[in-house]
């Protein structure tokens, strides 16, 4: 599931923001953004998506969305729940087209502004310059 989650957010970051990226560690101790949906497979198996991201990279999307410079905190929390919303969709797509276990997602919801320390079972991180972007995923059932 990973893997499609960040086949989507390469996606994002190449047709949505338009700049190269490269995979890069999860690891940050910078301040981000945290939101999270929950997916149910079919299957009964339940999950928590994490899509953390460093204000400047959620800056760089109310950037091109807003065309806002400068957006203020109520607007960013705003754009990494939309950020999470049309990743997680187009990985739904994804594994749809490709014949995984298909799933629906929830709405998207917000966390917290802090360093991303949650627990998880796998991660993956783009980064686009200097600003990084965080997709982790938890098992729900266990």
């Amino acid at each position: 599931m990973l893997k499609t989650i960040l086949q989507a957010c390469e996606n994002f970051c190449l047709h949505q923001i338009r700049l190269p990226y490269h995979i890069c560690d999860v690891q940050t101790k910078k301040r981000t953004l945290i939101a999270y949906i929950d997916i149910n497979r079919v299957d009964g198996i339940n999950y928590r998506v994490y899509v953390a991201a460093e204000p400047s990279f959620v800056q760089r999307v109310s950037k091109l969305f807003l065309e806002e410079d400068e957006s203020d905190e109520e607007t960013l929390i705003d754009m990494i729940l939309e950020t999470s919303n049309l990743i997680v969709g187009s990985a739904k797509v994804i594994a749809q087209e490709s014949g995984q276990s298909a799933y629906d997602i929830n709405t998207p919801h917000f966390l917290k502004v802090d360093i991303f320390d949650l627990e998880y079972d796998e991660a993956g991180s783009l980064k686009i310059n200097d600003d990084k972007i965080i997709i982790a995923i938890k098992e729900l059932n266990g």
